[in-house]
């Protein structure tokens, strides 16, 4: 339930675009700068399990923490539907959204990792299959409703809906039974625990950092950020496609649907037919393919589709199908080496971390394409240079490629129980 919360919290996505838009009135290189912000607690998701597994809130360890984060993302939504006026504020509200959704995607996956551990590896897959399932569909139900509820009720509701979501969280989290840390003693273990979660942490950082520092892990890390942190074209792409082509709000929210669905077709995609290709082939090709692909979008913006006979709304769906499953289908590989490079015994606390390096990268990336879009004189109304903005971007993702080496070469090899546990972690 938990894990399709997070899925279906992207009902509000399409709606902070439009309000940060039209309701703020924000050009698009600020609307990414927001944006960037916003994924910041994603960047240190390693100290979130620190403090899960250190520090027991009320007794518990997991209980606890899901309900704060539950009723902290139901704060966030309901201030973005009631109070919020203004971008410094709807900026730190949907940080407060993005930590809630961060800290209990830690702490559930611990949850899972817990149930798992001494079950066959049958269940195990099961567990992990279920849990990545559940999140998927709460993706796909919130782009149904996502653009058909913000065109007939507004932004304000589609926040306001929103803040019920992640009530959903805390409801369920009170229902896990967990064992208390402290036998019947109750109320906030932080004060006590504070010397034994200072020095397990200390021990925790020593150990990630002397796995971080080897070169085999060190370098495939580096080139994981620098792949991820080419600069991005997407806000300046969503003004335009609102602003200049007047694409509504239903109707993107069926783009979002669109690739939703192209999302988990990337997946399969991997897994039937790239799973066993070297990495480093695989990144080659998916990156020369997309950014060749990338550049068809300078065919809407010069409305070179229309000369075609394509409208703009089947060239846009088209083009977000597409794109959607390479793009998924290549980031596939990343989840695959940070699994091979993952020591026995550091395997999650790792793991989140290289996930942490990549959400750095893509935070890097939206920043460096809100400087360019600002560069280029983008504006809410002004569009002249997007398509070389566009082209751009879709060149600089080839800079990585040369530092292709950086990688480890063979086959990708990994059993099926890894592909179970990175099926979930794709999410």
């Amino acid at each position: 339930m938990v894990y399709f919360v997070q899925g279906v919290l992207g009902l509000a996505r399409l709606a902070v675009n439009f309000y940060l838009k039209d309701d703020l009135h924000l050009d698009p290189a600020e609307a990414a700068v927001i944006s960037g912000f916003s994924a910041l607690p994603w960047l240190v998701k390693p100290l979130y399990g620190f403090i899960s597994d250190s520090v027991p809130l009320f007794g518990y360890r997991r209980r606890s923490y899901l309900v704060l984060s539950g009723l902290l993302g139901a704060l966030s939504w309901s201030l973005m539907a009631t109070f919020v006026d203004n971008k410094y504020s709807a900026g730190f509200c949907i940080l407060l959204g993005s930590l809630s959704v961060a800290f209990s995607d830690v702490v559930v996956d611990s949850m899972v990792v817990e149930r798992a551990r001494g079950e066959s590896q049958s269940t195990s897959g099961s567990l992990q299959s279920l849990c990545w399932g559940s999140s998927a569909f709460g993706g796909i139900v919130s782009s149904y409703f996502s653009g058909s509820l913000l065109d007939a009720y507004g932004v304000r509701f589609v926040f306001g809906v929103t803040s019920l979501l992640p009530l959903i969280t805390s409801v369920v989290a009170v229902l896990v039974k967990e064992q208390p840390m402290f036998g019947t003693t109750r109320g906030l273990n932080i004060l006590f625990a504070g010397p034994e979660f200072l020095e397990s942490s200390k021990q925790r950082i020593i150990q990630l950092w002397g796995s971080v520092r080897q070169r085999s892990v060190f370098l495939p890390t580096l080139f994981i950020f620098l792949w991820q942190a080419t600069p991005q074209s997407d806000s300046a792409m969503f003004y335009f496609t609102t602003n200049s082509l007047g694409f509504t709000p239903e109707f993107l929210g069926r783009v979002k649907l669109v690739t939703s669905i192209a999302s988990l077709l990337g997946v399969g995609l991997y897994n039937g037919f790239l799973k066993n290709v070297p990495l480093r082939k695989i990144f080659f090709a998916t990156t020369l393919l997309g950014s060749t692909l990338g550049m068809t979008q300078v065919f809407l913006v010069t409305g070179l589709n229309r000369k075609f006979g394509i409208s703009d709304e089947w060239f846009a769906i088209g083009d977000s199908l597409i794109l959607t499953v390479l793009s998924q289908a290549s980031f596939m590989p990343v989840l695959v080496l940070a699994a091979r490079l993952c020591p026995e015994g550091m395997e999650a606390t790792l793991f989140a971390t290289l996930m942490s390096v990549s959400n750095g990268g893509s935070v890097v990336g939206g920043l460096l394409g809100a400087g360019l879009t600002q560069l280029f004189g983008i504006t809410k109304d002004r569009f002249d240079n997007l398509a070389a903005l566009i082209i751009l971007c879709n060149l600089s993702s080839l800079l990585p490629l040369p530092l292709l080496g950086l990688l480890p070469g063979g086959n990708p090899d990994v059993n099926e129980e890894d592909n179970s546990d990175i099926e979930m972690k794709c999410n």
